[in-house]
Formats: structure tokens, C-alpha cells, sequence
């Protein structure tokens, strides 16, 4: 077995040699990404792996994501610190971490009890109380708490999901993994006036959004 590594010198590696050298350029997500312990987000038996450049298995057939993706989406969303957010699939909690350290107020949404469960305490211990962790059905958002100047979604969808973009304020950015269960494309979407406007990103691979706007129930 892997020993443990030193985390602040993995944290410090990751973010140049896997983010910045990869064309990572929006220094306050390389900042934010350079304060949030990963090691703090996985189960104890991966710990030691908790810097590589890889997703790794969280439990409940579910992972966190590679460092570079959840990076590539947060600068994707270009937050300036005064946006409320919503975070979707929030898994071990890493994602919800890194967004409270970027925007004013994430509110992130989990199917999953127990993992909903351990990312709250995670991030309670983490001192991210500007994280508010609900469980239900990520892909028709929260609609009680929009709208949203931002949307991050940690699941593959065959669509994008209409009840986030409508959740979306104007000028918002949504960004989802959209595609196949066997692979995807990161997309973002703007709200406008004039409707959204798209651009692609990076090819993902993801686990499925499950629920009434992704893959059906599982």
C-alpha cells in the first residue's frame, strides 16, 4: 500500500503540474483548489491517493472527480465571489468546498442520503458554513432556492436539464456534462435574453444524473 503523502506538497504539485500546466489559468480557482484538503473528501482507504490525477470511488457505485475537471468547471461557471450556487451531485462534498471558497452561497444537492450525510460533516468540519447540503433529485434543481448565478453538475446527462437552466438568473451560467453513460462533453450554457448561449468544453466521462431530467431512476 501507498504511504500517506505530504498533503500541503501534493496540493501545492497538483495544482501546478496537473491545473496551471494544463492551461488552468483563473488564479482564483488555482487559489481556491490550492486551500481545500482533498484528502479530507475521500475515504480513509484511498487517502493516499487523494492527489493523483484521476477520479477515485467514494462508495455507492460513486467517485470524485479529477482535480483538472472539477477546476475546468469552475472556471467555466467564472465566479467573482458574490454569486449564489448550485451544486449537483455533491458525492464526497470536494466540489461544494471548492465553490464556497469562490462564490458567496453554494447549495449543493445529493440523491443519496449517506453520502449527503458524510459531505455535511466534512464540510462542517472544514468550516465551509456557507454550504447548505439537502437530499433529493439533482436534476430539477431547487427551485425554492433559485434563482441560481451559477449551476455546477457532477453527473452526465443525455440533455441539458431544462429545470436547471430555468433556475438559472439572467446573465447565469450553467455548466453539465452532457452525452452518453459511456462518455460525455463538459457544456456550458449563459441565460440570455435572447435564449442560452453554448459552448463546448473538455471530454468528461461521468457517472449518470439520476432522476426525472437525466437518466430515468436507475
Amino acid at each position: 500500500m501507498r504511504a500517506v503523502v505530504d498533503a500541503s506538497a501534493a496540493r501545492a504539485e497538483m495544482v501546478e503540474r496537473q491545473l496551471r500546466r494544463r492551461g488552468i489559468s483563473d488564479e482564483r480557482v488555482l487559489a481556491a483548489m490550492a486551500r481545500v484538503p482533498r484528502e479530507h473528501f475521500v475515504p480513509e482507504s484511498v487517502r493516499a491517493y487523494a492527489y493523483d490525477d484521476g477520479a477515485l470511488p467514494i462508495g455507492h457505485g460513486q467517485t470524485i472527480s479529477q482535480p483538472f475537471v472539477v477546476a475546468t468547471i469552475c472556471s467555466l461557471l467564472a465566479l467573482e465571489g458574490r454569486e449564489r450556487v448550485l451544486d449537483v451531485g455533491t458525492g464526497s462534498g470536494y466540489q461544494a468546498a471548492v465553490l464556497a471558497e469562490l462564490a458567496a452561497e453554494v447549495v449543493t444537492i445529493e440523491r443519496i442520503p449517506a453520502l449527503a450525510d458524510a459531505a455535511r460533516a466534512r464540510l462542517a468540519e472544514a468550516g465551509h458554513d456557507n454550504v447548505e447540503v439537502r437530499v433529493g433529485d439533482g436534476s430539477t434543481g431547487v427551485p425554492e432556492r433559485a434563482p441560481f448565478d451559477a449551476i455546477a453538475v457532477a453527473a452526465a446527462a443525455p440533455s441539458v436539464p431544462v429545470a436547471l437552466y430555468e433556475q438559472l438568473s439572467e446573465g447565469g451560467r450553467l455548466v453539465v456534462p452532457r452525452g452518453s453513460r459511456r462518455g460525455q462533453e463538459l457544456v456550458l450554457l449563459v441565460r440570455t435574453p435572447a435564449g442560452p448561449v453554448e459552448r463546448t468544453s473538455i471530454p468528461v466521462r461521468f457517472v449518470p444524473l439520476v432522476g426525472d431530467e437525466g437518466f430515468g431512476d436507475d
